[in-house]
């Protein structure tokens, strides 16, 4: 019974925040607003979001390279800031993933309408002509989406080997300790190197999509 209204009350939840976007979609279309247009927008705050967590995830690896490079002074500094910016990449990641997830919302939004609208025309040219800019603009988001999920999927593994460095160092803070983490630190370059170098790729995918849309 328990299992039943959870199951219940998830799907209330679901049907409230459908129901929601539903409402904001077309208060949006009252004023001009069309999603076509806030695809285009959140595409644009997808790759600002890549942009900063790009400059983001190179701040923590500096900060790393900077503990594995120390040479006296006070550890435990070094290890706030440390801390600081790993909080500051799981945020940077959080947000990443959120904009990604409202840029598939109102794809999914738009295509579902723009499917349904082909099938109100009286016209058969016309409707076909809007098909195939269906499937072009399909297309395109696809490429976009592919290369943002792909720079998503670089940031767990990332973040989870900044955090395992950084419990580490929590209670060992002594010299000895950080020598250990040198070979540590390669790792983590050559993941965030990779990271960046997607993120770089989305970001280049994203203004690609953006023109594509803008130009029809």
């Amino acid at each position: 019974m328990k299992t039943l209204v959870k199951i219940t009350l998830v799907t209330l939840m679901l049907a409230s925040l459908s129901g929601c976007q539903t409402a904001y979609y077309s208060a949006m279309e009252q004023v001009g607003v069309h999603k076509r247009d806030i695809l285009v927008d959140r595409v644009e705050e997808a790759r600002e979001s890549q942009e900063e967590a790009q400059e983001q995830f190179k701040d923590a690896l500096e900060q790393f390279r900077s503990v594995v490079s120390f040479d006296g002074g006070e550890l435990d500094k070094l290890y706030n800031r440390l801390q600081g910016e790993y909080d500051d990449s799981v945020a940077a990641a959080e947000d990443v993933s959120n904009r990604i997830d409202k840029v598939e919302q109102v794809s999914e939004a738009l295509f579902e309408e723009w499917e349904e609208e082909l099938t109100k025309y009286s016209n058969r040219k016309l409707r076909d002509q809007s098909a195939a800019k269906l499937r072009t603009t399909k297309a395109r988001y696809a490429e976009l989406i592919r290369s943002l999920k792909r720079a998503e999927k670089r940031m767990p593994p990332v973040l989870s080997a900044l955090q395992d460095n950084v419990l580490f160092l929590k209670h060992n803070l002594n010299a000895r300790a950080i020598g250990s983490l040198k070979a540590e630190y390669r790792g983590i370059k050559s993941n965030i190197d990779l990271l960046v170098r997607d993120m770089e790729k989305a970001i280049t995918e994203s203004d690609r999509f953006i023109k594509q849309m803008e130009q029809g």
